[in-house]
């Protein structure tokens, strides 16, 4: 059987493994909160650009609005993303080293766990591996003009879209040109600003959706870099950004990875295609290590510089696997062990059938649980409303809460057009995009003479609240029983009236605190 006939066999069979797995876990709570996203359409978002939202839209309009629903998308992409990089390695090197490529990504956790989960890393890695592709069979192409340059220019655009780091694929691509002496005439040449132009025409929908928001995105990314306060040099932030790279993508694979860049950066200087792969992945991670030496940054920030350094790695160690039978045991141990680490991040239950400690915080506890507290709230709240006499709406103190219970109210009852079913805590700061969408403390245009409520005085405010006098469910994380003021100076009365509790093996894995707030009264600005 030839390599590509085994990969397409293992991926094809791989894909459906991860398909029957979407609806064994409950919604992480970014899922939740993109699923709240594609039920809202908009050019843009708080954090990120619509494409998350448009992709679960077009997948839950198939399947509904469960976790498979959700989540189809996921395995799609994640076997498009194997058959990419496939057929790319195999083009600049050999059908051995693709045919490794493949092995060694769906060997490491950090992928396998994000080919189940449908978040915007999948869709951006798509286009980020398409838009690369592309852009070398431009070149290949060159100085004849082809369609491979807007194409080039219109993927990075729509992995803009999805995650803004995209972006930084057009410095790769100038990077390209302008060190390689025979491409640099194609500064001259109209294909690369088709490209650009392309790209810029995927920035219209962020910039839109900014302008009519006080350019919000731009506060976010700075808090999320850590560059909103004052800037520190902490080298040990740097150290846990680097060990926990080698974690997520298993320590000997990262290892391999790691050994090979660096072995390959002389080769740079006399190859194309490894100074093609080498550029289209360092700004990428430069960027974020230098951001780490502030504040370590997420590990899956910089995922997209590893799409080319996985190829890099895998033609530096086919050479070496045939000469080597030292080599070739290691890197055999290294697909094992990140094969099982996969699957203890995937299930971590195994641990206890190997009578192996589990941390105290499971890291899996993320896509539990989450199913059975909101339907143990949404109990709760119907047994409420027959004794106030009235219908009740609900209030979480984080976003996670808010769009898990959401998702999982059977009875997802909104009070208005655009309005999430289980609303944050009111304020005036920004924190994510529930603060665009309707909220219980805004007002809203009188009917035609409509009394206004006794005691209340509108000069700028044209308008009522219809929350006034209502009641409400506040649901809070913890043990501890201290309210937010927010809420309770905006009720009349605050008492809690249950503890939801979801325990797993006998210990508590989510505790939610649930209070009755009766009579509520808009805050004074």
């Amino acid at each position: 059987m030839s390599n590509t006939r085994a990969v397409w066999f293992f991926i094809l069979g791989l894909t459906a493994i991860r398909l029957t797995l979407l609806g064994t876990t409950d919604l992480s709570f970014d899922e939740a909160h993109y699923w709240m996203w594609s039920d809202r359409l908009a050019p843009a978002y708080f954090s990120k650009g619509p494409g998350v939202a448009f992709a679960i839209r077009a997948s839950t309009a198939l399947f509904g609005a469960t976790e498979f629903g959700v989540r189809f998308w996921s395995p799609i992409l994640g076997a498009a993303n194997s058959l990419l990089i496939y057929y790319f390695t195999r083009r600049l090197f050999s059908e051995k080293a693709a045919f490794w490529a493949v092995v060694a990504l769906n060997a490491t956790p950090l992928f396998n766990v994000g080919n189940l989960l449908m978040t915007i890393d999948p869709l951006s890695i798509f286009f980020w591996a398409t838009a690369m592709y592309a852009f070398w069979l431009a070149l290949e192409r060159s100085p004849k003009f082809s369609w491979f340059w807007p194409a080039t220019g219109l993927l990075v655009g729509l992995g803009f879209l999805c995650k803004y780091t995209n972006a930084l694929e057009l410095v790769s691509i100038v990077l390209v040109v302008a060190l390689v002496p025979r491409y640099r005439r194609e500064f001259k040449r109209p294909g690369l600003y088709f490209l650009l132009g392309a790209f810029a025409v995927c920035l219209l929908p962020p910039i839109i959706w900014n302008a009519q928001h006080a350019w919000a995105t731009v506060s976010h990314l700075q808090s999320r870099g850590n560059l909103d306060g004052s800037i520190h040099f902490r080298p040990l932030e740097a150290l846990k950004f680097f060990a926990t790279h080698f974690l997520i993508f298993s320590p000997v694979l990262g290892l391999g990875i790691a050994w090979a860049v660096l072995a390959n950066w002389r080769r740079a200087r006399q190859q194309f295609k490894v100074l093609y792969l080498v550029w289209f992945g360092l700004p990428v991670f430069t960027i974020y290590l230098l951001l780490s030496f502030n504040k370590q940054a997420a590990p899956n920030w910089d995922v997209l510089a590893f799409v080319s350094f996985s190829i890099l790695a895998s033609s530096y160690w086919a050479e070496r696997i045939e000469s080597s039978q030292a080599v070739r045991r290691l890197l055999s141990f290294g697909v094992l062990l990140g094969l099982g680490l996969s699957l203890l991040a995937l299930d971590t239950d195994l641990l206890r059938t190997l009578h192996v400690p589990i941390p105290r915080r499971d890291p899996a506890d993320r896509v539990r649980g989450w199913k059975s507290a909101s339907r143990a709230v949404e109990k709760l709240r119907a047994e409420l409303e027959p004794k106030l006499g009235e219908p009740v709406f609900v209030i979480a103190d984080q976003r996670d809460r808010a769009s898990e219970m959401s998702f999982y109210f059977n009875h997802k009852r909104v009070e208005g057009p655009g309005h999430p079913p289980v609303y944050i805590v009111e304020s005036q700061d920004i924190a994510n995009q529930f603060s665009f969408w309707p909220r219980y403390d805004e007002f809203v245009e009188a009917p035609p003479n409509t009394p206004l409520p006794d005691g209340e005085v509108y000069t700028e405010e044209g308008g009522i609240n219809p929350f006034t006098g209502r009641s409400a469910l506040y649901v809070q994380s913890g043990t501890g029983e201290l309210v937010p003021h927010n809420i309770r100076a905006a009720f009349q009365s605050v008492e809690r009236t249950a503890t939801v509790e979801v325990r797993r093996f006998g210990a508590p894995m989510r505790t939610w605190q649930v209070f009755v707030c009766r009579n509520y009264r808009t805050l004074p600005l």
